[in-house]
C-alpha cells in the first residue's frame, strides 16, 4: 500500500463517521493539524497494521435480505454518537432575555451546560423574573445550574460564553437588513462591556442582520476571530434539512444538508452536498421540489414572523444557539456551519459569511472548506459582496 498523508479533514472524516480511531501504516505521514485535531476529536491515531477479527461470513441470501432492508421505506439513519466527553462551562451570560435568551437559558439550564447562567435584559424585572423562575423549577429538574439576571450589561464578567440576542426583533415586511443602524448601536454598547468585563470570552452573534452585527462586534471589541461567531448557518441548515425531509416523505433525521454564505436573501443552501438516506437529491426529488425547499429555507424565519406579527422565532434558533455551545465545549464533534471572518477560505476574505467550522472551548479552530458548485461558489462570493456593501 502506497504511503499516505493523514491530515485535518481525514480525521475529521473519521471523527463524522463515528470512529474512534486511525490506523497509522508505515511510512504514513502525520500532519500538526492532524495530531492537534486527533487530540481535540478523541480519536486514536494507531500504529499499524492492526490485527483484526475474523469477518463473519454471510451468506447471499442473508445478505441480499440486509440490502432490501435498508431500502426500506421505514428504515431510518442511526443516529450520530454525541461527544465522548464534554466541559461544563462556569459561566454562560445572555445578553437579551426575549424569546431566544429565556429559551436558550432554559435549554441550558436542563441540561446543566454552565455552572451559572445570568441573563441580562434593559427591560427592568424582566431578566431577574426569568432567572428565579429556572430556578423554581429546578426543584424538579434537579438542575445544579444556577441562574441570575439583572440589567447590568457588567453581569458578563468572567463569562466564559457571552450569546448576544439583544436588539430590536424583525416585524412584517421588514428585511434583517432594515435592523442595520438600529441595532448597530446596541451591538457597540454589549460590545464595550465585553471588551472590558470579559475579554476572553467568545461571543455568539445572535442580533439581526447577523453578518453585519458580527462584523460590528469584532470591530468594537477588537477581538480576534477565533472569538466572535455568528450564528446563522446551524439555524438556515436546520430548516433546508427539515423543508427536504418533508418534500421526500422521510424522517428528518435521514437528511444531512448544510446552508453557507449570508443569513438572510442571499443564503447559499448547498444542494450539491445535500443527501437524503446517503443519495443524492435527484433521487428523490425533482428539481422544482428542490428549489421549493431553498425558498423555505431561504424564507423561513421570514414566515415565522409573517404569522407572529410582533416578533421573529425564538424557539428553533435557541436550538441552534445550544447546538454552537455544545460544539465549543466538546459535546458535539465535527464542522458546524457558523459565520465568522473569513480570512481567504474559499477565495473570500475581510467579510463575515457563514462557512463549516472546528469549533473548541477557545472559540474558532479551523474553517472546513468542502468541495463546492461553480454556482454555489459564485453565491457565497455575491453574499460577501451584499454584505460588504450594506456595511459601506
Amino acid at each position: 500500500m502506497a504511503a499516505r498523508v493523514i491530515g485535518a479533514e481525514h480525521v475529521t472524516d473519521a471523527a463524522q463517521r463515528g470512529r474512534r480511531m486511525i490506523e497509522v501504516m508505515p511510512g504514513d505521514i502525520v500532519t500538526a493539524t492532524a495530531r492537534e485535531s486527533a487530540d481535540r476529536l478523541k480519536i486514536a491515531l494507531v500504529d499499524g497494521p492492526v490485527e483484526r477479527p475474523r469477518v463473519l461470513e454471510t451468506d447471499g441470501a442473508t445478505a441480499a435480505r440486509r440490502s432490501l432492508y435498508r431500502r426500506n421505506p421505514k428504515w431510518t439513519t442511526p443516529q450520530q454518537r454525541p461527544g465522548s466527553s464534554a466541559t461544563r462551562l462556569t459561566r454562560l451570560a445572555l445578553v437579551g432575555a426575549g424569546g431566544v435568551g429565556a429559551s436558550v437559558a432554559h435549554m441550558a439550564a436542563n441540561a446543566e451546560i454552565a455552572e451559572e447562567i445570568v441573563l441580562i435584559d434593559v427591560v427592568p424585572g424582566l431578566a431577574e423574573s426569568i432567572a428565579l423562575d429556572l430556578n423554581h423549577a429546578a426543584g424538579i429538574t434537579r438542575s445544579g445550574t444556577r441562574v441570575t439576571g439583572g440589567t447590568a450589561l457588567s453581569l458578563v464578567e468572567g463569562a466564559h460564553v457571552v450569546v448576544v440576542t439583544a436588539g430590536r426583533p424583525r416585524t412584517p415586511g421588514m428585511s434583517r437588513a432594515d435592523l442595520l443602524q438600529i441595532n448597530r448601536r446596541v451591538i457597540q454598547s454589549v460590545a464595550e462591556a465585553v471588551r472590558t468585563s470579559a475579554p476572553g470570552a467568545i461571543v455568539i452573534v445572535v442580533t439581526n442582520p447577523l453578518d453585519e452585527m458580527t462584523v460590528e462586534m469584532l470591530r468594537a471589541t477588537q477581538f480576534p476571530r477565533a472569538q466572535v461567531i455568528g450564528m446563522a448557518g446551524t439555524l438556515d441548515s436546520s430548516r433546508f434539512r427539515k423543508a427536504l425531509a418533508d418534500k421526500a416523505g422521510v424522517p428528518v433525521g435521514d437528511v444531512e444538508a448544510i446552508t453557507l454564505g449570508s443569513h438572510g436573501d442571499e443564503m447559499a443552501p448547498i444542494v450539491s452536498r445535500a443527501r437524503i438516506r446517503g443519495r443524492m437529491l435527484g433521487d428523490f426529488l425533482d428539481d422544482a421540489a428542490i428549489q421549493s425547499c431553498v425558498e423555505d429555507a431561504v424564507t423561513g424565519g421570514g414566515q415565522v414572523v409573517a404569522l407572529r406579527k410582533t416578533g421573529s422565532a425564538a424557539l428553533a434558533p435557541a436550538h441552534a444557539i445550544i447546538e454552537i455551545i455544545d460544539h465549543i465545549r466538546g459535546a458535539r464533534s465535527g464542522p458546524v456551519p457558523v459565520s465568522v471572518m473569513m480570512d481567504g477560505e474559499y477565495g473570500i476574505d475581510g467579510v463575515v459569511l457563514g462557512v463549516p467550522c472546528n469549533l473548541g472551548l477557545g472559540g474558532l479552530i479551523d474553517v472546513v472548506e468542502i468541495p463546492l458548485s461553480e454556482a454555489e461558489q459564485v453565491q457565497l462570493k455575491t453574499a460577501g459582496d451584499a454584505i460588504r456593501k450594506r456595511l459601506e
